[in-house]
């Protein structure tokens, strides 16, 4: 099986519609593909829809990355299987959504002022009907020529956490996300945790507490992640218990990684779907129709 734990699509800030990311998950050969959009579920009925269209079976797993903070770093958790109505977590994913526009507003007033013709309308466009973000900055920084790509946009230069066009959004203590994704029958997973190009990390020790509140497991083998992280990351879950998957957090075209390009071991995944109670993976037909 080839499982791909980590996707976005155009419900936050990728460029395939959620449809469109099933097709060419099943077109790239994944048995298994999760969409994670930005602290969105939005994606997720579209995308259970395209199933059976696909061209090969391929099996759906809905969940969402959330964006936390701890001690002015921020992180992401991966909730996967979670029941999208709980009350509480649910309040929390909309308050986060309802913060994004003017916070990325604020961002563009910011990018204004250091001399960059950027405007709202572009961003706007660029974002469609998707939870607006930094990415979408990024793209218009490329299309106006400040920056050759959109990793290039997340530098101290310009958008990266604390950069000079940095404003911060509404984001949920991790160790509260943990529980609320727990108590809405979801198994979280902390996304690329030694992402360091993108900026500060949380200290190795927070991952432990974080196990230790209900943490599930760590995104290990992830494009922003070198050997040595890797191998350190594998040697922190086998100490402190924790599950390690692998992603491509694909974002379409906004990215170079392809689907698949990291996947995560079957018996990691079946630990996943065995410990989820919000909600169940969702197969699809596609190919396997007569």
């Amino acid at each position: 099986m080839r499982i791909d734990l980590h996707t976005h699509s155009t419900a936050s800030d990728g460029t395939d519609t959620p449809a469109e990311l099933v097709h060419k998950a099943a077109a790239a050969g994944l048995d298994v593909v999760a969409l994670t959009d930005h602290d969105t579920t939005r994606g997720h009925a579209e995308a259970i829809a395209a199933l059976d269209e696909a061209p090969r079976a391929l099996t759906l797993v809905t969940g969402a990355e959330i964006s936390c903070a701890l001690d002015g770093v921020s992180l992401h958790l991966l909730a996967y299987l979670f029941d999208p109505q709980e009350p509480a977590l649910l309040r929390e994913r909309e308050l986060v959504r309802d913060d994004r526009v003017p916070r990325a507003q604020a961002m563009v007033a910011k990018l204004r002022e250091l001399g960059v013709p950027i405007d709202w309308e572009q961003v706007a466009r660029i974002a469609g009907d998707g939870s607006v973000g930094r990415p979408h900055i990024a793209t218009a920084l490329v299309e106006l020529g400040v920056v050759p790509s959109v990793s290039d946009a997340f530098t101290p230069q310009w958008i990266a956490d604390g950069g000079r066009a940095h404003i911060t959004k509404h984001e949920l203590d991790p160790f509260t996300a943990v529980r609320l994704v727990k108590a809405a029958g979801g198994v979280s997973v902390f996304a690329h945790p030694a992402a360091a190009k993108r900026g500060r990390t949380v200290p190795e020790q927070v991952i432990a507490d974080l196990a230790a509140a209900g943490l599930d497991g760590i995104e290990v083998d992830h494009m922003d992640h070198d050997g040595p992280a890797r191998e350190r990351l594998r040697g922190l879950a086998a100490d402190i218990g924790l599950l390690t998957t692998g992603s491509s957090d694909y974002h379409g075209s906004r990215k170079t990684v392809g689907l698949g390009e990291y996947t995560t071991d079957p018996e990691i995944y079946g630990e996943i779907t065995r410990r989820a109670t919000g909600a169940f993976p969702v197969p699809g037909a596609g190919g396997r129709r007569t």
